[in-house]
């Protein structure tokens, strides 16, 4: 009996001290960029470049809540479709998603490689499908309201600032 109640108290310290331990971010590649781009436009389109005038990096800095990373952003398009590849901070690293757009709404999202170490909900379908038809309202905004997931508050930030700006370049593109 006195054998057990050590290896006890063993077993739980061990298991209060792992739990604590904090999750390693590992990079999940879910879709290379590339295969998106061939998935999406049933080839492999040249790519174009949308520079960022001062008044665009304004706008884009209110979106993302920081300076956008670059000064041009790199796009592909065909008709009326445009397909933008983001990278975001989730929590602590980089989200890279892609977004089709078309006539100013969002046609699909997708997360091709996420590297949090929590939050990878934000890639399955039930809630990337939330994104589908959203447009910018007034003030740069979705028009339409995603729903949070538990414990991925941060990667659904992330996700709907790239929405936010993934149709905010398609403007800017169409502009041109």
């Amino acid at each position: 009996m006195n054998l057990y109640i050590p290896t006890l108290r063993f077993f739980l310290a061990l298991m209060i001290f792992s739990s604590s331990w904090p999750v390693q971010a590992m990079e999940r590649v879910y879709q290379s960029p590339e295969d998106f781009i061939a998935e999406v436009f049933m080839a492999n389109p040249p790519a174009k470049l949308l520079w960022l005038t001062q008044d665009a990096q304004s706008e884009v800095s209110n979106i993302l809540g920081h300076a956008p990373r670059q000064l041009r952003q790199r796009y592909w398009s065909a008709d009326t479709r445009t397909l933008w590849i983001l990278e975001e901070i989730g929590k602590e690293e980089l989200i890279t998603a892609g977004f089709v757009v078309q006539d100013g709404r969002i046609e699909q999202a997708k997360v091709l490689v996420y590297r949090e170490g929590r939050g990878m909900e934000v890639r399955y379908p039930a809630f990337l499908k939330q994104f589908k038809g959203a447009a910018l309202s007034k003030g740069k905004y979705l028009g339409q309201t995603i729903d949070g997931i538990s414990g991925a508050t941060l990667s659904v930030y992330a996700m709907q600032r790239m929405a936010r700006a993934a149709l905010y370049f398609d403007q800017l593109s169409r502009e041109k």
